[in-house]
């Protein structure tokens, strides 16, 4: 049996419970993946965003996510921006993304460019619990889950839950990170278990949705890090959805 399929078999019940919750609150209008795709093309994206495309697959994740044109989304600790400036392109004239990072980061200078170069981003320098309550569609964080987990899981608790603050009722948490292997030194590693990031998200009162593995990589054996050459930044991934209930 694959680990894809053993990752389904541990989570069937719960996968199943709420699979009903989640089609209650069923897209509208759905993404628009080829539209995605010529928008991620166009000459004004930066070539170094271009060159993770392939590995990112960010329409087909975001397609899983239920992400629309016309939602306020959020992109947790985005750094400069890659999934911020996606986001944008999904979400479209009507929507607004949020571009979150603490103030002073070292990514700052590029994400203020971005900002300013996309009318639908609103750079918001300061914590997720600074953002107004219930008004966020879709939340995510990006690659970046295992740091806040894995150096300090109450601090963790409290990013996960000021986020659900800022979602609306029914409003979607994606997680997206490198996948580690459970009692290994995944802070070292820059991964996460995926049984131990499915369990923080429940802890902090989350319903999980699904999972997909649109983003698995079984060449990577998890044992080291995702800078590590040997990988070319395509690390095995866990791509989580949650809801607010």
């Amino acid at each position: 049996m694959n680990r894809s399929a053993i990752k389904k078999l541990s989570f069937k019940k719960a996968l199943t419970t709420i699979t009903v919750l989640g089609l209650m609150s069923g897209a509208a209008a759905a993404l628009d993946m080829a539209a995605l795709e010529r928008a991620m093309a166009n000459p004004d994206r930066p070539a170094a965003d271009k060159e993770r495309d392939a590995s990112r697959q960010a329409p087909a994740v975001l397609n899983f996510m239920g992400v629309e044109p016309g939602m306020t989304v959020l992109d947790i600790n985005a750094s400069a921006g890659w999934y911020t400036e996606v986001l944008s392109y999904a979400v479209g004239d009507s929507g607004k993304v949020y571009m979150q990072n603490r103030p002073g980061g070292r990514s700052a200078e590029a994400a203020a460019a971005r900002a300013a170069r996309l009318d639908n981003v609103q750079a918001w320098d300061d914590e997720v619990a600074t953002l107004p309550a219930n008004s966020v569609d879709y939340a995510m964080t990006a690659l970046n889950f295992h740091d806040f987990h894995n150096s300090n899981p109450a601090a963790a608790q409290s990013l996960l839950k000021d986020t659900m603050k800022a979602l609306k009722k029914g409003g979607i948490l994606g997680i997206i990170d490198h996948e580690g292997t459970p009692g290994a030194d995944n802070q070292s590693l820059h991964r996460i278990a995926f049984d131990e990031a499915v369990k923080a998200v429940l802890a902090a009162g989350y319903v999980l949705v699904g999972a997909s593995d649109v983003l698995d990589n079984p060449a990577d054996d998890h044992s080291v890090g995702p800078f590590d050459p040997s990988l070319g930044r395509n690390t095995d991934r866990i791509v989580l959805k949650f809801m607010k209930p």
